[in-house]
């Protein structure tokens, strides 16, 4: 399953614009909650929609990729193996061509993981500001002063977390009216980086 990283910003809604830490909210008796939105996100319907899409949309050429970096690390581990038996000559020429089609697969990795966050946000932005309005109107009805981001803490009392209640009402279709309004709305978290390249092999 394609795995998504978090660039949501770590406090939501008031918190995010104050900067108050949550001892000074405890003093003042104010009303928290926290949400893992990245959860709340991609564990709605919708969400785990939008992963499989991406999922069958992008598998085929992850497999082509895979196969391309398999074949130029075994590539790689040839030509260390004849170095001792190579003209310096010949040799050049071997590492000269490898280093071409690293460069090349980096490149192309490159367009893929692209390609990616494009599709990504195209899918998960409408569920990522439903999701969103849901936190506003769950925190505007049930009286919280601040909903936090799960990430942002190292520990969270369980009663006041709220991602189960938050992912219940986006699938019961909470949410549609606000995002459809919500002209500045953050954008949905980004794609993982490309996979990484093989070393090129030494001198």
């Amino acid at each position: 399953m394609i795995s998504f990283r978090s660039n949501l910003t770590r406090t939501l809604l008031v918190a995010s614009s104050l900067g108050l830490s949550l001892a000074a909210v405890a003093e003042a008796d104010t009303k928290i909650a926290v949400v893992d939105t990245q959860r709340a996100i991609m564990e709605t319907e919708e969400g785990m929609r939008a992963q499989a899409t991406l999922k069958r949309m992008f598998d085929n050429k992850q497999r082509e990729l895979d196969k391309k970096q398999e074949d130029l690390q075994k590539e790689r581990e040839n030509i260390e193996k004849q170095r001792t038996v190579l003209s310096a000559e010949a040799l050049q020429k071997r590492v000269d061509g490898w280093q071409r089609e690293m460069a090349a697969l980096q490149s192309i990795f490159l367009d893929y993981n692209k390609e990616i966050q494009k599709r990504q946000g195209e899918l998960t932005q409408p569920v990522f500001q439903r999701t969103l309005a849901v936190i506003r109107r769950v925190a505007t009805t049930e009286g919280y002063d601040i909903v936090v981001d799960k990430q942002a803490v190292p520990y969270v009392r369980g009663d006041l977390e709220l991602t189960d209640k938050v992912i219940q009402l986006v699938n019961g279709g909470g949410g549609s009216d606000e995002a459809k309004k919500g002209k500045d709305a953050p954008k949905a978290p980004a794609a993982p980086a490309a996979p990484a390249a093989p070393a090129a092999p030494k001198h």
